[in-house]
């Protein structure tokens, strides 16, 4: 999977994922005021207003990018139409020739980390059937649970081409309370010890030059991000917190392996509530679409300038 993702980012010369990670408070007044009008003010209406909003954000960005990463808690939270929305983007998205990573974060152990792997990369037998439930390309693990939750993720990339970004080292500000702290009896820190263990894993699942093992490192730690680098060298890097999030061009340099390859920047609030922002203010409400479109654009020319 992951030599696919290589191949769009190439063609689209566009190492970058769009978040798709609706809020209602992001969606414009006249889809939600519609989808209230026609389902009242229900869980499903909130589920019809996402879909309506993302196609037209999908619609704007699909030619410019390889990849979107719809982030589940944001379709979680409204319960099974919700979860309905997230299947009907992920089904668009792949119309529309986009490779879908899941961002859903899971991780456990055994016969549930199994179930997880299943229903995200695999495939489900009822009777003699096998049937993809929500069918991503790639999700997000989390190895707090230690190989014993990677491994049925592993056999999935295996056996149906998929692959997944581990949980390394995150953009968020507290994420040092952890992933910082330093191992004694080994002189290094725990976001390091996971990247090491990625490496390790990396090399069960290789694709080409690349692993369909990946990691998640935040744009907003760079210097950590080279340091993973050089650990992971087979091993793509999915780089949140550009954007929204502080990270930027000049940040992103140091993820990127000398071939021009090895990572993919993702971008959310950024670009999908692009409308808001004071740059793209002139499209207005009713042009979120094509301001998401000039902010992809935009972030696009960034990297290609200051990231190489």
């Amino acid at each position: 999977m992951i030599s696919r993702l290589i191949e769009g980012i190439k063609k689209k010369n566009a190492p970058v994922v769009v978040g798709l990670d609706p809020t209602l408070s992001n969606i414009p007044k006249k889809i939600l005021d519609k989808a209230i009008k026609e389902r009242g003010e229900t869980l499903e209406a909130a589920s019809d207003a996402i879909i309506e909003y993302n196609k037209a954000i999908v619609d704007g960005i699909c030619d410019l990018v390889p990849a979107v990463k719809p982030q589940i808690a944001m379709y979680e939270q409204f319960g099974i139409p919700g979860l309905t929305a997230f299947t009907e983007t992920v089904n668009y998205c792949r119309k529309k020739g986009l490779i879908i990573i899941g961002d859903v974060k899971r991780g456990d152990i055994g016969s549930t980390s199994t179930a997880y792997a299943k229903a995200h990369l695999g495939k489900v037998k009822i009777g003699n059937t096998e049937i993809p439930v929500f069918n991503e390309d790639f999700c997000t693990i989390n190895p707090y649970l230690g190989s014993d939750g990677i491994k049925p993720f592993i056999d999935e990339c295996n056996g149906n081409d998929k692959g997944i970004f581990v949980l390394v080292k995150t953009s968020n500000p507290s994420s040092g309370e952890f992933q910082d702290r330093v191992l004694h009896d080994e002189d290094s820190t725990l976001y390091e010890a996971v990247g090491f263990k990625v490496n390790e894993w990396a090399k069960l699942s290789m694709d080409g030059t690349y692993s369909n093992v990946g990691a998640v490192v935040g744009a907003t730690y760079p210097k950590m991000g080279e340091i993973l680098r050089r650990i992971m060298p087979k091993s793509f890097i999915l780089v949140p917190g550009y954007g929204a999030q502080g990270g930027s061009g000049r940040d992103l340099k140091p993820f990127f392996n000398e071939d021009g390859l090895g990572a993919i920047v993702n971008s959310s609030r950024g670009i999908i509530a692009a409308y808001k922002n004071e740059k793209y203010i002139k499209f207005g409400e009713d042009g979120f679409a094509d301001a998401a479109r000039a902010a992809t654009i935009d972030m696009i020319d960034d990297i290609r300038q200051n990231a190489f």
